[in-house]
């Protein structure tokens, strides 16, 4: 089987149907496929960010971010089928986003209290996950955006509005991991000099 198909050669793709034929054709610059895409950049970003966290051998970050990988390929999954009005093929549950909060509370209470703003940077590994929430925050935007085009719910029990909940606190998971990063590197936090 060939990797490549040619069929998006002219600027479309096409997403599944509900029962996984047929689907929906989409112009590659739709903000549903930027949603889908936001998330996978995202994916991305967060390989990148552990693979320095195993290289420098920080295995307390390493282990906070397993598992998350595989969330987020659940939601593209989820957002997927919620843009061609099927119904969601894999959960995304809000344990996800108690878990992050809980480890968000933990690491915050190992930092010292923030009194000012900080410059993304210190040592590689802050960086790498300074750059995953940047990018968690524009695939957050981007999903955003996708929910509103559709015309998707995002009720609070919904799977996508527990998918927003997830990648506003992600975002912050890695804003506090990165501080982490560089507190245990003895770089602590860049401040922002006004």
């Amino acid at each position: 089987m060939s990797l490549y198909t040619r069929t998006g050669d002219k600027g479309f793709t096409q997403l599944p149907g509900p029962d996984g034929s047929g689907g929906l054709r989409l112009r590659k610059d739709d903000v549903r496929l930027a949603a889908v895409g936001g998330l996978d950049e995202l994916n991305s970003a967060l390989g990148l960010a552990q693979s320095e966290a195993v290289r420098v051998e920080h295995l307390g970050i390493r282990e906070t971010l397993d598992g998350t990988q595989q969330e987020l390929l659940a939601m593209g999954a989820v957002i997927a089928t919620a843009m061609v009005g099927g119904p969601a093929t894999t959960e995304v549950k809000q344990s996800w986003v108690d878990r992050m909060e809980r480890q968000i509370d933990e690491l915050a209470g190992q930092l010292p209290p923030l009194s000012h703003f900080i410059v993304p940077g210190g040592c590689e590994l802050a960086c790498r996950l300074h750059v995953a929430r940047c990018v968690a925050r524009r695939a957050e935007r981007a999903v955003v955006s996708a929910v509103s085009a559709a015309g998707v719910s995002n009720q609070f029990d919904t799977p996508v509005a527990v998918m927003l909940r997830y990648l506003n606190r992600l975002s912050d998971l890695l804003f506090v991991l990165a501080r982490k990063a560089n507190e245990d590197a003895g770089c602590g936090d860049v401040i922002w000099k006004r």
